[in-house]
């Protein structure tokens, strides 16, 4: 099994990464530079993103170092000399970083994440940071979305079989909680982060057995009042009979049935009919557990029209963010020693200078951001970017994943009422843009 760590870490580059790395450093080309990493614009189905990833680019930038192992597999390819490749042997993070809080709501243009570096260091960070962070924001942004349509009921994260790699189903778990996950199946990442853990039972356990009210009556021995049988393997209704018959030899005994899992067929229709045969023999505490290839759209069709469902499993429109499986996040250098920088390109065009964002609420509510130069007069409103590290090490100790979850929670009930509607794009969210950008776009910024 080949995974990334630390030790390798630093290879998980792109290779021109590399090569501007070796030109800048030939012609020793390392003055400080301001690169920023932001959202160009928003998925179609997409009002608002929910910023995630930080803690793992910290992690990154903290541990960054090329092993004997990478300076060997990089002489080979025949690029660089040997003064370069000493270079990168003590090679380390050694800038200032200003982030967005994970949890925070933001919008495009704003920058998430802020590096001040050397050029060398703070050009060749861009490949992870951007994979990390843009892929994190993806999915706690999804499952904000996931949480809006569940109204207070729970869902837990089914997707490490569908996730896109073994990394993923980690950053998939965590970014989940974040977004509003009550728990996950990926036990690794439960063990790894403190992120409640929980599960079924799956088809081929119901058929390991002759009959399905035997599999049904040992995982309920084994598992007294945590148990969650799964009714479709054969016939829903008739796997609900099963259940009512466990449930109340439960009963019997002082115990409870903690619930049934519905994962095919007419949701609506399956779970009224499950839930009016638990309500009749008793089983009013068993809770109904809806999966299969749920998402945001169908939880909230089911909830509307009424469906007795307690709890969802959410997979792979989850962890893969299926309607916007990616974000059009990029780096870009903002400034440097020659002043504020903006690219020009048609259609991609970069706001100059380095930035800080104001976000003003009223009420409860956020009502407008403005996108200002740092070295401005503070605006209005509470700043939103925060130094995080000085000097290649953090500024503090990070915060606990519980806390990042509330922090995303209070955000997105800050959010503007229109938009946490999930049926397509609203009125944007207004973001300003300061008199001092607009100075340095109108008077020609270096581009």
């Amino acid at each position: 099994m080949r995974l990334v760590e630390p030790a390798n870490a630093a290879m998980l580059t792109d290779l021109y990464e590399l090569t501007m790395a070796a030109s800048y450093f030939g012609r020793a080309m390392n003055e400080l530079a301001t690169f920023e990493l932001f959202i160009r614009s928003l998925p179609a189905e997409r009002n608002f993103l929910v910023a995630a990833g930080l803690e793992d680019a910290l992690d990154y930038l903290e541990s960054f170092h090329f092993s004997e192992d990478g300076l060997g597999y990089l002489s080979t390819l025949g690029l660089f000399d040997e003064a370069f490749l000493g270079y990168l042997r003590d090679f380390r993070f050694t800038g200032d970083v200003w982030a967005m809080a994970e949890g925070e709501a933001v919008f495009p243009q704003e920058p998430l994440l802020r590096v001040t570096a050397p050029l060398i260091e703070a050009q060749f960070v861009e490949t992870f940071l951007l994979n990390c962070i843009s892929y994190q924001t993806m999915v706690t942004s999804k499952a904000a979305r996931i949480s809006i349509a569940c109204e207070g009921r729970a869902f837990v994260d089914f997707s490490p079989r569908r996730d896109h790699g073994a990394d993923a189903a980690l950053k998939a778990a965590r970014a989940s909680f974040i977004g509003g996950a009550d728990a996950t199946s990926n036990v690794l990442a439960g063990q790894l982060f403190g992120i409640p853990v929980s599960g079924t039972m799956a088809h081929s356990y119901v058929m390991s057995f002759e009959r399905e009210i035997d599999a049904f009556q040992q995982y309920a021995a084994d598992f007294p009042g945590q148990a969650t049988l799964l009714l479709d393997t054969y016939d829903t209704i008739a796997g609900a009979q099963n259940a009512v018959v466990v449930g109340r030899e439960l009963a019997a005994n002082g115990e409870t049935l903690h619930g049934v899992r519905l994962d095919s067929g007419d949701m609506d229709a399956l779970s009224r009919e499950v839930r009016a045969m638990l309500d009749a023999a008793g089983l009013r505490d068993t809770e109904i557990f809806a999966s299969g290839d749920l998402d945001e759209h169908r939880i909230r069709a089911l909830l509307s029209a009424g469906a007795p469902i307690d709890a969802f499993g959410v997979g792979t429109q989850l962890g893969t963010s299926a309607d916007a499986p990616a974000l059009g996040a990029v780096y870009k250098l903002v400034e440097n020693t020659s002043g504020p920088r903006m690219k020009r390109s048609t259609g991609k065009a970069t706001l100059p200078g380095t930035k800080q964002v104001y976000r003003v609420e009223r009420g409860g509510t956020f009502e407008h951001d403005t996108i200002a130069l740092a070295e401005e007069p503070a605006m209005e409103g509470r700043p939103l970017l925060e130094p995080v590290m000085r000097g290649g090490r953090r500024t503090g100790p990070s915060p606990l994943l519980r806390a990042v979850r509330d922090r995303a929670a209070v955000s997105v009930r800050s959010l503007p009422a229109h938009l946490r509607a999930l049926d397509g794009p609203r009125t944007p969210y207004p973001v300003g843009i300061s008199a001092g950008i607009q100075a340095l776009i109108q008077g020609g910024a270096h581009g």
